[in-house]
């Protein structure tokens, strides 16, 4: 099976924890890429990097501001990814259902 390219789909832009990391800091607003700079602790270049990647996927929008870049997080393109993690909720809650019950039975067990 082909690999999607990482510029065309959104799991393969969140595969990588950099850029993970750059979508848990924009989650709390708007930032410059210096800021992302900062707080990443990484050079410029690769910030850069990353964001070219996430804006490609439209996981992040810019805004120009004089020569300052500021970004944000784009929710919306997350729905692809919150969907899918979604088909498995109801297999977790039948899980951790089935485990209280027995810890349950267990506690009854030693009383």
């Amino acid at each position: 099976m082909a690999r999607a390219a990482t510029t065309t789909d959104v799991f393969n832009a969140i595969a990588e924890p950099g850029r993970r990391q750059i979508l848990d800091l924009l989650v709390h607003g708007e930032l410059s890429v210096n800021e992302l700079v900062e707080q990443l602790g990484l050079a410029q270049p690769q910030v850069s990097k990353r964001l070219h990647v996430l804006r490609e996927v439209g996981l992040v929008l810019v805004r120009d501001d004089g020569r300052q870049r500021y970004y944000r997080l784009n929710g919306r393109a997350l729905k692809p990814i919150h969907d899918w993690i979604r088909r498995y909720e109801q297999m977790w809650n039948e899980r951790f259902d089935a485990l209280d019950e027995l810890l349950e039975e267990l506690n009854h067990e030693e009383d």
